[in-house]
């Protein structure tokens, strides 16, 4: 009975859900060991662009060469600063200057393209165009684009001829018998009562360094000189007696003239040759630089002194007379010339406007800078 009642007993217990007494749990197994995270990748800089070639330096222009003719003198001043200096060059351009023997030689290798710019009277501009040169040869588009000066010119005569009265019956000399220059001649001496071919006449000797050497020898009585040459002439006992500028006024002397075909094919060139005389003019006048003016002259004036030289310095440099300021034209010294030409110029034209002999164009693009 007794065994019958445990056993009663333990199956109760089961049903009752009971748990059996636990047992030792069983050794669990341990975790890997931790491996530290590998540090995180820097990147790489990129990398660099493909290097392009670099090209080297584009070489400069070569300075465009303009060919200059002029007379020959010491009123070619500022053309010898502008290369001494190198304002040329600094404008791009390479000048060379060719010496003209005469106003013909001049013009009529003007008009035929053998020269680019001509530094002459714009009267000689206006003979031409207007059919009245020495020769017949027409340069319809010949025209003045800068001023130079008046003229500095001077009736200079031999030692023998201190006056007018003296002068009767003798013989003068000028470039061409239809020039500008020769034309003052006639109206000084028109204005002192003589008439050509009743009490004095006259021959041609050429340009002005031409006309001096055939003064010195006294092949003629007298002509008009342009400054410094009355300037050695005095020094030698020849006597001055006149100034132009004295006699008529205002006159429109030397001019940079080309043809306007050439000079719109050349826009630049004119600009820049223009920019380059002012600042040599402008140098000129700087009275901090006259000593080194002063060799500039002499060292292409290789004949001329130093008192010379500073006495021409004192005359080109002048207030009253002088390198025109900033190469400004004088258009009312250009109405003198047209006057002039209109009396004495053949055949007979009335001219007085001074307008189509001159194109502001390039001088107002020069001093726009």
């Amino acid at each position: 009975m007794r065994n019958r009642l445990i056993v009663l007993a333990f199956l109760l217990a089961s049903c009752a859900g009971v748990p059996p007494a636990p047992t030792a749990p069983s050794a669990l197994p341990s975790p890997p060991p931790t491996v530290p995270a590998p540090p995180l990748a820097v990147p790489a800089p990129p990398a660099p662009p493909l290097a392009l070639p670099v090209p080297p330096p584009a070489a400069a222009a070569p300075p465009q060469i303009v060919n200059v003719i002029v007379f020959p003198g010491g009123f070619n001043w500022p053309i010898w600063v502008a290369q001494e200096k190198g304002l040329f060059a600094k404008n791009g351009l390479e000048v060379k200057i060719t010496p003209t023997p005469s106003s013909v030689f001049q013009l009529t290798n003007l008009i035929d393209g053998k020269f680019d710019i001509a530094m002459t009277a714009i009267d000689n501009l206006i003979a031409y165009r207007e059919g009245q040169g020495e020769v017949p040869r027409l340069g319809p588009d010949l025209f003045a684009f800068m001023g130079c000066d008046n003229g500095f010119l001077r009736l200079v005569t031999v030692p023998e001829v201190g006056n007018y009265r003296e002068l009767h019956g003798k013989a003068l000399s000028v470039d061409a018998l239809t020039t500008g220059y020769a034309f003052v001649l006639f109206e000084i001496l028109a204005r002192n009562r003589m008439q050509k071919d009743r009490d004095y006449t006259v021959v041609t000797a050429g340009g002005v360094l031409q006309r001096f050497q055939a003064l010195m020898e006294k092949k003629h009585a007298g002509t008009l000189l342009l400054s410094p040459f009355e300037v050695q002439a005095e020094a030698k006992g020849f006597h001055r007696l006149a100034n132009a500028i004295d006699v008529l006024g205002r006159y429109q002397g030397l001019v940079g003239g080309a043809r306007k075909s050439w000079a719109e094919q050349n826009r630049d060139a004119v600009v820049g040759y223009i920019r380059a005389y002012s600042d040599a003019v402008d140098w000129l006048y700087d009275p901090t630089n006259r000593d080194e003016a002063l060799a500039i002259f002499m060292k292409n004036l290789p004949g001329a002194s130093a008192p010379g030289a500073l006495t021409a310095y004192g005359i080109l440099l002048g207030s009253t007379e002088g390198f025109q300021r900033k190469a400004r034209i004088d258009m009312e010294g250009v109405k003198t010339v047209l006057a002039l030409r209109s009396k004495y110029g053949q055949p007979r034209k009335s001219l007085s406007d001074p307008s189509p002999y001159y194109d502001p164009s390039f001088y107002d693009a020069a001093m726009r800078r």
